[in-house]
């Protein structure tokens, strides 16, 4: 079983000739929305690799929750953990241009009204041996309170540190394994790294220091990861992305199974990145999400 607790959104997207500077308005060609939010993303992907998935989060009472939840829904993903706050939905603004490249606007709404306590209830139900899944849309407390519930219990926990905040400081030492970008890697490290081998360089120097398991995905530079010891690097599929949105969590959501499954971790990587580069081929984060067919196929 894979635990995830996080953020559950409605993304809003359009489709832009080019992404506009600060106080620039450029015009848009189409507006789609799709189910989205980080948390909900990597637990569609973890199911569509074959895990069974329990989501733990909030949505509010507007016309948005259900169709924020549709695609959880119809994959079968256990959705009893996912409570309904008085209010607003989460809601992803998106922009994205021809080449794939995007900006995101975040307004989290219920996804901060996850508490510790909903947190804990969570990993208090799991068995040794579950896997759990976090990113940073929640708040702290109640991440924090997740990590440290998994430790007692024995699970493993598994922490994408994305968005970007100030409390991957306080919370990546709390998990068995990290998942980070280029851009959130450099924050962990201490360093701004641009290069392959500068990201190599530091990820044997923080893997040295602390002997947690990092994994840093790099788009079209594939994927390094520190562990046992050891660096190793799976390089990028060749593709030409219509959409990258997604691609991060279904990585995330697609190592989480393959782990929970008992594959190798090499391998287990290997599958994720396939995975992820696969998700760049449409649009919408959740509607791009390869089945785990069309990922087996390829890899």
């Amino acid at each position: 079983m894979i635990v995830v607790i996080g953020s559950i959104n409605m993304d809003l997207i359009g489709n832009m000739e080019r992404l506009p500077a600060p106080g620039e308005t450029v015009s848009g060609s189409e507006f789609t929305t799709a189910p989205g939010g980080k948390g909900a993303n990597q637990a569609l992907a973890a199911r569509r690799a074959g895990a069974a998935v329990r989501m733990v989060g909030a949505t509010g009472t507007d016309t948005f929750a259900e169709d924020a939840l549709a695609l959880l829904k119809d994959a079968g993903t256990d959705l009893e953990g996912v409570r309904v706050c008085e209010g607003a939905t989460g809601i992803a603004l998106i922009l994205v241009d021809p080449d794939g490249e995007n900006v995101i606007a975040v307004i989290p709404g219920a996804n901060f009204k996850v508490t510790p306590e909903d947190a804990g209830e969570a990993v208090a139900a799991m068995a040794t041996g579950d896997t759990l899944l976090l990113q940073l849309e929640i708040p702290e407390s109640s991440n924090r309170a997740a990590l440290e519930a998994a430790r007692e219990k024995g699970v493993t926990s598994i922490i994408n540190i994305a968005p970007l905040t100030k409390a991957v400081d306080r919370l990546s030492p709390l998990a068995d394994i990290v998942i980070a970008n280029e851009t959130e890697f450099s924050r962990l490290s201490g360093r701004r790294v641009e290069t392959l081998d500068e990201v190599r360089t530091e990820l044997e120097a923080l893997h040295a220091k602390t002997g947690q398991c990092v994994i840093v995905t790099l788009g079209g530079d594939g994927v390094l990861y520190a562990r046992d010891g050891t660096i190793d690097h799976v390089p990028a599929l060749s593709i030409k992305p219509v959409d990258t949105v997604g691609a991060g969590d279904t990585f995330c959501g697609y190592l989480a199974q393959g782990l929970d499954s008992g594959l190798e971790f090499s391998e287990a990587v290997r599958r994720a990145a396939v995975a992820g580069a696969l998700a760049c081929l449409k649009p919408g984060a959740q509607p791009s999400i390869p089945l785990s067919e069309e990922v087996a196929t390829r890899l």
